[in-house]
């Protein structure tokens, strides 16, 4: 396949041609005047090529409004883009399409796939994105908003299938837990698939993230549990560092001297009343008292 690249194509000041053509007409209509008050036949000569150069001239005229393009092509070949804002004549004998340069959405519909684990979820994106090369949109694609929006929902099928939907490690990826990560890899997908047809990607989000319907509830209490084991295991945690420390206190200091068994006691009443989920109840041993 030929790869075509955008280059300027050429063009003239409206303004100037415009000038030139009612100066063509004024001429057109002198000759007239003159061809029937004189009725002299030789100014037919004049009037014939006067009146084939003012209907060229009057086809050239192109209006270009910011952020927009012409692509030019003359008999099947691509001779150039005008980019440029403003009133321009161009060669008349050129086909004129028309491309956009401006900033787009795509908002993508909700799609049903599975993550990385098999889990079916529904997930959209949105995607920004403009034209920066009108010659690989008009020739390289059949229709390159159509090719957009194919190749997205594609990107995102992949995306979906690449991560999983959530992770309890919080050093891994996914697709809930790290949501910058998760953009930057659609939008590379996404500008590998596109660059063909002189698309820039300016930013690709996830708009919408859920679990299917039917597995939803399911998933949902999955989620309760795993934060309620991930909370228990750092109170555990965060239990047998304070009573290690109290330990470690109580030995350095002399403040009492404590036997294995009486460790033992020490370190299962603090892990109670630091670990169990009810308020502690204090109880004061007075049966030494007594000896």
């Amino acid at each position: 396949m030929e790869k075509i690249f955008e280059k300027t194509g050429r063009k003239l000041n409206g303004f100037l041609m415009l000038f030139l053509l009612i100066a063509l007409i004024i001429l057109h209509i002198y000759l007239i005047y003159l061809g029937i008050t004189t009725e002299d036949t030789t100014i037919l000569w004049f009037f014939i090529p006067l009146v084939i150069g003012i209907i060229l001239i009057s086809s050239g005229f192109i209006i270009v409004q910011p952020n927009d393009s012409r692509v030019l092509i003359l008999f099947g070949k691509y001779i150039g883009t005008v980019r440029n804002d403003g009133f321009w004549w161009v060669n008349p004998f050129t086909t004129r399409k028309k491309v956009s340069l401006r900033i787009r959405n795509f908002n993508s519909q909700k799609i049903k796939v599975n993550d990385l684990h098999g889990n079916p979820i529904e997930i959209g994106a949105v995607v920004v994105w403009r034209v920066v090369d009108s010659a690989k949109a008009v020739f390289d694609v059949e229709n390159y908003e159509q090719f957009v929006d194919i190749q997205s929902e594609t990107a995102i099928r992949q995306l979906a299938s690449e991560f999983p939907y959530d992770v309890t490690e919080e050093d891994k990826p996914s697709l809930r837990g790290t949501p910058q990560e998760i953009a930057e890899s659609l939008k590379k997908m996404l500008e590998q698939r596109l660059e063909i047809a002189g698309v820039e990607i300016i930013e690709a989000r996830i708009s919408h993230l859920a679990y299917a319907p039917e597995i939803a509830q399911a998933m949902l209490r999955r989620q309760q549990a795993q934060a309620i084991i991930a909370a228990r295991t750092k109170i555990v945690e965060g239990a047998v560092g304070m009573v290690e420390m109290a330990l470690k206190a109580l030995s350095e200091q002399n403040i009492v001297r404590l036997d294995e068994d009486k460790k033992a006691t020490m370190v299962n009443n603090l892990m109670v009343a630091l670990v169990s989920e009810t308020e502690a109840q204090p109880v004061i041993n007075t049966g030494t008292l007594y000896q």
